[in-house]
């Protein structure tokens, strides 16, 4: 499914219909780089080979457990930025430019990225072989006895597999992902010319897909190394102990904060996009209508907070199934969306003007987006039903029904506005439809977030009972349930992602009736 999503994205998302162009290639790589990082948590591996003194928490040390734990994001990661280069579109001249240049790997690898990652991999693998020399404990309740000096002292914990049983998971999962990354910087030295990049730009993306590659194993390695410390830094829980702390997490915090930093390359005619502007372009961007539908955007952001702010300032209100804190993001973001209607119609508004329509309100990109949501969320939702109702579980899945449905319902309100505001009296041809196709355009990724995150919501909350109740009554698809949780959360940020995607962020080809502004909506 990750193989098959991040292929029709990349194919038909970002370069649909008109979309061979120099940003087409360069969202491509953004798009690769961004599905790869999604696909790189290893949070589910978190506390691998620790043994919990309380026998109600999940213990991650059996192979069942730690291999899926651990091959997802490695084998994601290497799989989506592979993807990423074999989904680049094949030449379409009918005279091709053959390069006969011989690629190596060196040529268009970035030397200081390089050498950082090679450092973490190595310090993954020092700490991966330093683990590997620990003892195991055995998990202790919790309990106190007498100390000649202190009177009553604390013991008991958490224990931990021996340090050779967890190495014996991490040590290949590093190799496989150093060998991995070597063979996808292969794939990229070796990747298809572009017909709309020169030979100089052409090297550049190979470039940019090699720091993007670079940046999230990194991440990945010094994950693996974060979860060998976490093991490391347990005491022994029959000695007294005063704490403990995993430096390697907190290394690889660092690790995390400066690949975020290490931003890569542009190409040149991306970089000096926008620089020069026609005079249509700044009399569309200078309008007043114009200015206050591009200030909208910094509400929307400030509406999404909405739930936040309620749980700060009433203790206690926002509780109840995450579907009701999911859709009082959303209700806020469409009702700025139909003010914002309001006010440029109150504002700018003339009946006597035209009211244009746009010939496409929505782009193909944001469309499939949509749909895709829609029947992600009502899968989620008929499995959710169908398997609760198997088990005798009590049914989870009727507020996130509700919720999508209400936010559903309050959608129709700003798209009614924008289709029955007045016109807008202006010497810019198609302004007046631009600004309403950017109201749809809000209104539907609203929409495509809101059920995206409300399906990975519900995996979340519905996955836990589920599986506790599989382990009493064990079924032939109980495996299925056991990825749940990282399937939910994925969907959870790939609905934020959708949520803060600039509109320009679809759709690459302005069409007719768009604004083609410098700024961009939001």
């Amino acid at each position: 499914m990750l193989a098959a999503g991040s292929y029709l994205l990349l194919r038909w998302v970002i370069w649909g219909p008109g979309g061979n162009s120099v940003a087409s290639a360069s969202q491509h790589a953004l798009w690769v780089g961004v599905i790869g990082w999604l696909a790189s948590s290893l949070q589910a591996a978190g506390n691998a080979g620790i043994l919990h003194v309380n026998p109600g928490l999940p213990a991650l040390n059996s192979t069942a457990g730690i291999v899926p734990a651990l091959a997802w994001p490695v084998l994601g990661c290497l799989a989506v930025h592979a993807i990423g280069q074999l989904s680049y579109p094949v030449p379409r001249l009918a005279r091709r430019q053959a390069d006969l240049e011989v690629r190596r790997v060196r040529d268009f690898l970035p030397r200081p990225l390089a050498w950082t990652v090679a450092a973490v991999f190595a310090g993954a693998a020092l700490q991966i072989g330093w683990m590997a020399t620990l003892p195991g404990y055995a998990p202790i309740s919790y309990g106190s006895r007498p100390d000649p000096g202190h009177g009553l002292v604390p013991y008991g914990g958490d224990g931990r597999v021996p340090g050779v049983e967890l190495a014996s998971y991490l040590g290949p999962v590093l190799l496989v992902l150093a060998a991995g990354t070597y063979l996808v910087l292969v794939l990229i030295t070796h990747r298809r010319r572009l017909e709309v990049l020169d030979t100089e730009e052409n090297n550049l993306l190979r470039t940019i897909a090699m720091n993007r590659l670079l940046r999230t194993v990194a991440t990945i390695a010094s994950g693996l190394a974060a979860i060998a410390g976490n093991h490391a830094a347990r005491p022994d829980p029959s000695v007294v102990s005063n704490g403990w702390v995993n430096v390697a997490g907190a290394v690889n915090l660092a690790v995390l904060l400066a690949m975020w930093w290490w931003a890569p390359p542009k190409l040149r005619a991306v970089q000096t996009k926008g620089t020069a502007r026609a005079p249509g372009e700044r009399a569309a961007a200078s309008h007043p209508a114009s200015r206050l539908c591009m200030s909208l955007g910094a509400a929307l952001g400030l509406a999404a907070l909405f739930p936040a702010l309620v749980a700060v300032l009433v203790p206690g209100a926002v509780t109840g199934h995450p579907a009701l804190v999911v859709a009082m993001a959303a209700a806020p973001v469409l009702v700025v969306t139909v003010a914002g209607e309001l006010l440029i119609q109150r504002n700018y508004g003339d009946r006597g003007a035209p009211r244009v329509w746009p010939r496409q309100p929505v782009s193909p990109a944001l469309l499939t987006t949509g749909i895709a949501a829609l029947a992600v969320v009502a899968g989620a939702i008929l499995v959710t039903a169908v398997v609760q109702a198997d088990l005798g579980i009590l049914p989870s899945w009727t507020p996130t029904t509700w919720a999508c449905i209400a936010v559903a319902l309050l959608a129709i309100l700003p798209l009614v506005a924008a289709k029955r505001r007045h016109g807008i009296t202006t010497t810019v041809p198609g302004l007046d439809a631009a600004l309403r196709a950017i109201t749809v355009h809000r209104v539907v990724r609203t929409l495509a977030a809101c059920f995206t995150v409300q399906a990975g919501a519900l995996l979340l909350s519905a996955g836990p009972a589920i599986q506790h109740a599989l382990d009493l009554e064990p079924a032939p698809w109980a495996w299925a349930w056991d990825v749940a949780p990282s399937t939910g959360a994925l969907l959870a940020a790939a609905g934020i992602v959708i949520a803060v995607i600039p509109v320009r962020g679809f759709a690459r080809v302005p069409a007719r009736g768009r604004i083609p502004e410098k700024e961009t909506a939001t």
